[in-house]
């Protein structure tokens, strides 16, 4: 699937094109049978990411399938391997090249449906809560858009770490499946939050935000933070970014903290594949899972690209072969 100009989903279009050539030395060929959808994306189609690759490209960054070749000097893969790739680009295609030391072996109990969905929101939240958070155990967490990918990802690495989450979500739906999937509490957000929050932790508030929201909820957010709190930043679904009020962070000594995983695997790639490793080994256990709410074709990828605008998705949608 080809995005042929900037725009909304409907600039992608299904071609026939070559087979990639030959992985090069440290590369792997994986033919792709499941692949995530992201937010990233959509902001891809749009040009509006903060890595902007001119069209016509193929999107797609993460994916899972069976490796068909393997580059010079790979020694810890082999053809028929079933593994998780991660892409710049190139994901929206049956065949793609991928570096071998970004990806990983597909860890028993993970069907290869989620496999494809798991790279992008688990590393996200892991990062976030254990590195830029500080999470610590028996601290409160409140996830704000708990039912989307990164969101459900948060709630299920929190309570892995020992936290206690409150979860946000709009709809009823959508706050059962933030309980089904851990959550201590689901609130409704949409007529305000803090003396919810603030009931909830005994007028404590709470020890970490995760907000991918921004805009609509950003000031409570702050008000439901007790001292010494964190607000992690890691997004803008709300419709842009809010001017933060420095005298709550003042006040209550909060750190505000931006979260970019982008930024960690340009800035510290070897953390980057670290962290991969040990959410593997937290999936083994059967402590990870994806939540996925739509299934798509390859051929579908406009129609899944429109329901993740629309927030219809609880948790991912995936693209199958």
């Amino acid at each position: 699937m080809v995005c042929e100009r900037f725009g909304g989903p409907d600039v992608l279009a299904q071609h026939e094109l070559p087979d990639p050539e030959a992985p090069g030395a440290g590369e792997i060929q994986v033919r792709i049978a499941a692949r995530g959808v992201q937010y990233v994306d959509v902001l891809m189609l749009a040009g509006k990411y903060q890595f902007r690759p001119e069209p016509p490209f193929i999107p797609g960054g993460e994916a899972a399938g069976e490796i068909v070749a393997v580059g010079r000097g790979v020694t810890q893969f082999a053809v028929g391997d079933a593994v998780m790739s991660r892409h710049t680009l190139g994901a929206f295609a049956e065949l793609a090249n991928a570096k071998a030391a970004l990806c990983d072996k597909i860890p028993p109990g993970l069907a290869l449906a989620q496999a494809g969905v798991f790279r992008g929101a688990y590393t996200t939240a892991y990062h976030a809560l254990l590195q830029r958070g500080r999470l610590k155990a028996g601290e409160w967490v409140l996830v704000h858009g708990a039912a989307g990918g990164i969101g459900i990802a948060a709630i299920q690495v929190a309570k892995a770490f020992g936290a206690k989450v409150i979860a946000t979500a709009g709809s009823d739906a959508k706050r059962t499946a933030c309980l089904e999937e851990g959550a201590d509490q689901a609130i409704d957000y949409r007529s305000g939050f803090v003396e919810q929050v603030k009931q909830l932790t005994a007028g404590r508030g709470v020890d970490i935000v995760y907000d991918p929201i921004g805009e609509k909820v950003a000031e409570e957010s702050l008000r439901c933070l007790a001292w010494g709190g964190r607000l992690l930043i890691l997004g803008f679904l709300g419709g842009g970014p809010t001017n933060i009020k420095s005298n709550y962070l003042l006040i209550k000594g909060i750190d505000a903290i931006g979260v970019r995983i982008g930024g960690l695997n340009e800035a510290d790639p070897e953390l980057a594949i670290a962290n991969m490793k040990a959410l593997i080994g937290l999936a083994g256990q059967g402590k990870l899972r994806p939540r996925i709410s739509h299934t798509f074709r390859l051929q579908q990828a406009a129609e899944a690209l429109q329901v993740v605008i629309d927030r219809q998705v609880i948790g991912k949608a995936v693209l199958l072969s």
